[in-house]
């Protein structure tokens, strides 16, 4: 099944004159420069964008897997955090925040030739509320995952098949989706958010951590469901260490971990 997949995902990129990959690091973005590159060689680039939204272990971590790679790869800078819309954090921030990556893609694919800007999009992430994959779309970029017809599962899977290290990584969106619809993105609140999440790791929990900002100084801390109870054993301690990272109060959310879990809160008309 990974052969089937990964050879549809061939097909889409050997059609390509090169490429930009938005390259975050998740599965889906190491899989889809890497499989770019191992299709088109050098005229393929991994472009890491850097922001205050971008935990500083994620970031290292990209850097380290292109550099193991041998994929060709760019820091570049990208300043959403300037946008009133953006700071505003209302329910279309991700559209701008789409939309300041395009512009700095767009730019670095102009500069190589022309080459067209392709984002790790899979089936699935169709589903959920995501408005800054339309404005991805109406600026030209191009979801090669989608094309090929991958969903997570296959994505893994092709992943694994590959040898990437982050066939297995937990999704992790950007610090910004921590923050709840309303609460201002600021450097401060992204410092916070990645405080309490580091020092969590550090505590012993692993898989998919989410400490979500609900405005006012409260945490709302998800775990794997899993470790939901181990958590609330350890809560007193726990919820030292999010104050320590400038939190006022601390919750623990019983059912565990929800993908999107601000998206809740959102009218249907809203989610689409």
């Amino acid at each position: 099944m990974a052969d089937d997949a990964l050879s549809r995902l061939r097909g889409v990129l050997a059609e390509l004159p090169g490429a930009v990959v938005a390259y975050s690091g998740g599965v889906d973005s190491s899989l889809l420069a890497y499989a770019a590159h191992r299709e088109l060689g050098d005229a393929a680039l991994a472009v890491t964008a850097d922001s205050p939204s971008l935990a500083r272990s994620e970031l290292a971590a990209a850097r380290a897997e292109a550099r193991r790679l041998g994929m060709p790869h760019r820091v570049v800078t990208t300043r959403e955090l300037e946008d009133a819309r953006y700071a505003a954090n209302g329910a279309d921030r991700c559209r701008f925040c789409k939309e300041a990556l395009m512009h700095v893609l767009s730019a670095v694919a102009e500069a190589a030739g022309g080459r067209p800007v392709l984002l790790g999009v899979n089936l699935d992430d169709l589903d959920d509320h995501r408005p800054g994959q339309r404005a991805a779309r109406e600026m030209g970029a191009r979801f090669p995952l989608v094309e090929a017809g991958l969903g997570k599962a296959a994505v893994r899977e092709a992943a694994r098949e590959l040898g990437l290290r982050t066939w297995d990584k937990p999704a992790s969106a950007c610090l910004s989706s921590r923050l709840a619809y309303g609460v201002p993105v600021t450097r401060d609140a992204l410092r916070r958010v990645e405080d309490a999440e580091e020092a969590l790791r550090g505590a012993g929990f692993g898989g998919r951590i989410r400490v979500r900002d609900q405005g006012g100084g409260l945490a709302r801390i998800e775990v794997e469901p899993a470790d939901v109870m181990a958590a609330a054993a350890r809560g007193p301690e726990l919820a030292g260490l999010v104050k320590e990272a400038g939190f006022r109060y601390v919750t623990l959310d019983l059912e565990g971990y929800r993908q999107g879990s601000h998206n809740l809160g959102l009218t249907p008309e809203r989610n689409r």
